[in-house]
């Protein structure tokens, strides 16, 4: 697994991305990172996500993904989009570490653990599809709508705009600010008070709490995700990944 690795702590897994600076995801990131998650579901009681210190994740690998024709694509994104939900059902609590910015797939992936911890100072979310002309992906608008306000929802998803760690607070995206240095300790602990209440019953709980949004999903996501396949190969749409891939 070149692109993640698994550090233990106990009966705690930290998954880490470790693409390179930006932790840009494509599809060798997606092998990985569904092979890691199924590891630690079978041998962990607990899961932290981290990232670089710079970029959490810059989001998708934008120059080898304009490469791929609508099959590759669709491969790739199908692979996303199943990589998210093995996240966010894992039957164990799972925290998000964010070290560095988390745009795009990056603010997706932090979407999918049960809670979001990030360092202070500049870090920054934002979920900018709209601005590159495709849609926020369907499993994580309906994650992001459950998580915050309709009235913060709307305003993540409809203006893609990057948004401090402050203000990721406020909205209710971010559920605590630590200090880089402390932040994964902080996040182990915090799964660590977790893991040690009746896996069963916990279980149980975040089975309840992510139905809604996987039932809503199995049932739309064929019919939704090609609706995003069509506008990511649209002549318009390709023309702005292109720009947006220069800053990879």
């Amino acid at each position: 697994m070149a692109q993640v690795q698994i550090e233990e702590r106990g009966d705690i897994a930290v998954l880490r991305l470790t693409n390179g600076v930006t932790n840009a995801i494509g599809p060798e990131m997606i092998r990985d990172l569904s092979g890691a998650v199924a590891q630690i579901r079978e041998n962990f009681h607990g899961m932290v996500l981290a990232g670089g210190e710079k970029f959490f994740s810059m989001g998708f690998d934008l120059p080898n993904l304009l490469t791929l024709d609508r099959q590759g694509m669709a491969d790739f994104f199908y692979g996303f989009n199943d990589a998210c939900m093995a996240i966010y059902t894992l039957p164990m609590p799972t925290v998000f570490a964010a070290a560095g910015h988390a745009v795009a797939g990056g603010h997706i992936l932090a979407l999918a653990c049960d809670y979001r911890l990030a360092a202070e100072g500049k870090t920054k979310f934002g979920l900018n599809e709209v601005r590159l002309g495709v849609p926020v992906p369907y499993l994580s608008d309906l994650i992001q709508r459950q998580i915050v306000s309709d009235r913060s929802a709307r305003q993540i998803l409809y203006r893609g705009d990057l948004i401090p760690v402050a203000d990721a607070v406020v909205m209710g995206l971010v559920d605590e600010v630590v200090a880089k240095d402390a932040l994964e300790e902080r996040a182990v602990a915090f799964v660590s008070e977790l893991v040690a209440l009746p896996a069963p019953a916990f279980a149980a709980i975040k089975e309840n709490r992510v139905e809604a949004v996987r039932e809503q999903y199995e049932k739309r996501y064929v019919k939704k995700n090609e609706a995003f396949l069509d506008l990511w190969l649209s002549p318009e749409t390709q023309a702005r990944l292109a720009e947006a891939a220069k800053k990879f």
